[in-house]
């Protein structure tokens, strides 16, 4: 009989920082009509298909973001996180993303790039490994592909 460790999936913590529990009426426009729950949905039915279990973790503040790394670092396979607009601030994040010895893979559901200037630089790029940005509904399961291939890299 196999045990338990043997039948322990990797866990993907998925982060959601300010605001993007507002998603499906915030800005429809620019983020879409779908819920954060919407998303996070799609990323666990996509990351059950490939051998990975998720946990999602929403906060409204980049010191929550920080614990939430904190307590992944001995728990967690990878981090995908959609910082919001702490993305462009928030050098507490980076640092502990930092300290992350697993993948993490960035996530925008807009563009950052093509839209306002204060949005176009990220303080999380240069801790992730790669950054999903501009692919709307597609963006969080675009992330738990990359996070798929990055693991399978590290075997």
């Amino acid at each position: 009989m196999a045990s338990s460790a043997a039948l322990t999936l990797p866990i993907v913590l998925i982060l959601s920082g300010p605001n993007l529990n507002l998603l499906g009426e915030r800005e429809p426009e620019i983020y879409g009509t779908d819920t954060l729950a919407d998303h996070i949905r799609r990323a666990q039915e996509t990351a059950s298909q490939l051998g990975l279990t998720t946990e999602a973790f929403g906060a409204q503040s980049a010191g929550e973001l920080v614990t939430a790394v904190h307590g992944a670092r001995s728990r967690c396979a990878a981090i995908i996180v959609n910082p919001g607009a702490v993305t462009h601030f928030a050098w507490s994040l980076h640092d502990a993303l930092a300290t992350f010895t697993g993948p993490v893979v960035e996530v925008h559901l807009s563009n950052p790039a093509t839209r306002e200037s204060w949005r176009h630089v990220s303080v999380v790029a240069p801790v992730a490994d790669g950054t999903i940005a501009g692919f709307g509904a597609n963006s969080y399961v675009l992330a738990i592909q990359a996070v798929a291939t990055l693991l399978a890299l590290e075997k």
